[in-house]
């Protein structure tokens, strides 16, 4: 005699653990991530994208813009959006009245284009750019933002008490941008050498090391290392470690929901 037994609900699939990516490696492999979705008539700077697989809702979106040598135009950038040259040159010539009026920017510099921003590209050779996006922003000012390489930085705030397991380090800070709602910012921060406990990421960042080298390790026991001129992004809800032995500086770019 046969019985039949209640269907099993599906089993849904595991997600993705959360870990650090190498920026740079990324832009290399073309094979990684999604070429982003674009319209006829798009500027090469906003159609010639491969993002990371991320959620198509996400609030922020990362990965790599390529141009070829020559120039372009954006009438309205449609989110804030930092970018860092990892190869090339860029010069951007900002419309209408905003300052800066032009910024050219060589490998390793950064700048922040908000929301709403008119401006002019162009290249005299092909440019590889980092980008991060910030989906949920608002029209600003339209200003260009230059991401500061010698800034003043001033006392900031430490890692979590519980989590350091070795003293507290002291940190500072300076902020370039922060978008409206205060979710959106970078600029630079610098630390004496400390160590922690994984924490768990409820914000997504990319760092670019401009001093010092730092061991990070996820929940699965993946490690690296990343060291002076590393740009790499921890995404959001990754637990991870960090050691770094030595003075560490970076440009960072923060995603934090309140």
């Amino acid at each position: 005699m046969s019985s039949l037994q209640p269907a099993l609900p599906p089993v849904a699939p595991a997600s993705p653990v959360r870990s650090f990516i190498d920026l740079r490696a990324f832009a290399r492999d073309a094979r990684q991530g999604i070429v982003a979705a674009s319209s006829a008539g798009d500027d090469p700077f906003l159609a010639n994208r491969r993002t990371l697989d991320w959620a198509s809702d996400s609030p922020v979106t990362a990965g790599v813009i390529t141009l070829n040598a020559g120039s372009g135009a954006v009438p309205s950038l449609p989110a804030d959006e930092f970018i860092f040259v990892h190869e090339g040159r860029l010069t951007l010539a900002q419309q209408g009245e905003q300052q800066p009026a032009k910024l050219t920017l060589e490998p390793g510099q950064s700048a922040v284009i908000p929301h709403g921003a008119a401006f002019a590209w162009s290249a005299t050779g092909p440019v590889s750019l980092l980008f991060t996006r910030y989906n949920l922003s608002q029209p600003g000012n339209g200003a260009i933002v230059p991401i500061q390489q010698s800034p003043e930085l001033k006392p900031s705030g430490t890692p979590p008490a519980d989590l350091l397991t070795t003293p507290a380090p002291s940190c500072r800070n300076f902020t370039d941008y922060q978008s409206a709602d205060g979710e959106f910012m970078c600029g630079t921060w610098d630390s004496t050498p400390y160590a922690r406990r994984p924490l768990f990421y409820k914000h997504c960042e990319l760092m670019y090391l401009l001093q010092g080298s730092v061991d990070f390790v996820d929940e699965t026991g993946r490690s690296a290392t990343f060291s002076k001129g590393d740009v790499f992004l921890v995404e959001q809800g990754a637990r991870c470690t960090w050691d770094s032995r030595g003075q560490v500086a970076k440009v960072y770019v923060i995603y934090r929901p309140k």
